[in-house]
């Protein structure tokens, strides 16, 4: 088991929770996805491609396949 009062294991556990709740977002958004119909859907993708283009710009967007 791991030092507890080692240099940087708030930091280790700060993270692992940034993840955790990345994933509970994302699992959570499937279970309304699948409730959804065709058009919810292809509302919702577009939505979410707006939404990336802005954060990320346009040189990162042209990488990724949605």
């Amino acid at each position: 088991m791991t030092d507890q009062t080692r240099w940087g294991i708030p930091q280790v556990h700060q993270k692992n929770k940034a993840i955790k709740k990345q994933k509970d977002l994302v699992a959570s958004a499937m279970e309304c996805v699948v409730k959804m119909d065709e058009s919810g859907i292809t509302e919702l993708m577009l939505q979410i491609e707006a939404e990336y283009e802005r954060k990320y710009g346009e040189k990162k967007a042209n990488g990724v396949v949605l």
